[in-house]
């Protein structure tokens, strides 16, 4: 799942930067590969989605690291740590799994703990949306709360409406019940939410650190909602929790090891000289220029990705000379015979 993720993004990505560079006036969607990569994206969608249908909620949610790994994997500790944590996090995680039939769902909506959990969830999500908001609060990990705030719905919404979409398929409507409704809505309104606060996230702060922070807080509120909604620790020994959160906090390392040396990218500013004597503008990328009789008249942004360009400019204009000069040679007579 996490392998066609990453294929999925790289094909994308591929198509928008081929079509940009060889100035192909056609759209991306136009392209085979644009269509490769999304075709890539909803079967890692689907195959995700399904997948919550048979394993509990605490054992998918910190694999997504998988992802990160192929996407960022440059340093050697951290990609060890995190290997080694979803090795200790699969085999010590719980290993129950309720078959969630829409009553079973209502059971566990209603319990106690749940509504305890979700009035709390409620509460420092619009606190932190006040500071947001109110108080212009960008920092990261506002932002990124409130994104695993809602990811947290998401995930237990997600494991809901695929078990019953499986027990459909196979016989057992599940489909007709209004819990069904309740949880398609929750679902499709936290997702668009987590787009809207990423994509102001992503505005402010580097893609590897959102990610990093994004997936500790948002795997270690899975796990919560898991064991609080679907109480999927309950028949799991001390020895066995102890070591699935020992894998986990290996993993949360592991994934900030393998961001934090990632560099920010370097904005691409051109300039432009002239040379005074053949007329010649340049546009220069390297910021080392020889500046002899020549000057420089602002900033160009090369959209193109070309690297060095001359062109050739003819000046007609007459010789301009100086005061100096002109002073030398004497008042001009202006009296004509």
């Amino acid at each position: 799942m996490d392998s066609s993720h990453s294929d999925a993004g790289s094909y994308t990505k591929y198509s928008h930067l081929k079509l940009a560079g060889a100035k192909d006036p056609r759209t991306f969607y136009r392209t085979k590969t644009w269509w490769c990569g999304f075709i890539l994206t909803c079967l890692g969608e689907g195959a995700n989605f399904v997948s919550y249908a048979f394993a509990p909620l605490s054992l998918i949610a910190p694999l997504n690291a998988v992802s990160i790994v192929e996407r960022y994997g440059l340093s050697f500790f951290g990609c060890v740590l995190t290997i080694g944590a979803i090795y200790l996090f699969v085999t010590f995680g719980p290993n129950s799994h309720e078959q969630l039939k829409a009553e079973n769902i209502v059971k566990h909506v209603v319990a106690w703990p749940v509504l305890l959990y979700l009035l709390v969830e409620i509460i420092t999500f619009c606190l932190l949306l006040y500071f947001y908001k109110q108080h212009r609060a960008n920092y990261l990990i506002i932002i990124v709360l409130l994104v695993s705030l809602l990811s947290s719905v998401t995930v237990i919404t997600v494991k809901a409406l695929s078990s019953m979409l499986v027990l459909t398929v196979r016989g057992t409507m599940q489909l007709n019940y209004p819990i069904f409704s309740v949880m398609l809505v929750c679902m499709v309104a936290s997702v668009v939410f987590q787009a809207r606060f990423l994509s102001q996230a992503c505005k402010l702060f580097e893609p590897s650190l959102i990610a990093s922070v994004n997936y500790i807080l948002s795997t270690f509120f899975a796990i919560v909602a898991g064991a609080v909604f679907y109480l999927e620790f309950k028949s799991e020994d001390v020895l066995h929790i102890c070591l699935f959160l020992l894998g986990s906090a290996l993993c949360f390392l592991g994934v900030f090891l393998i961001t934090k040396n990632r560099k920010n990218p370097q904005t691409f500013e051109p300039f432009v000289t002239m040379d005074m004597a053949s007329g010649v503008p340049t546009i220069h990328d390297k910021g080392l220029v020889d500046f002899n009789g020549s000057f420089s008249y602002g900033t160009l942004v090369n959209e193109d990705g070309v690297a060095r360009t001359t062109l050739p400019v003819k000046l007609d204009q007459p010789p301009i000379r100086s005061r100096s000069t002109d002073a030398a040679r004497g008042p001009l007579d202006f009296k004509t015979n």
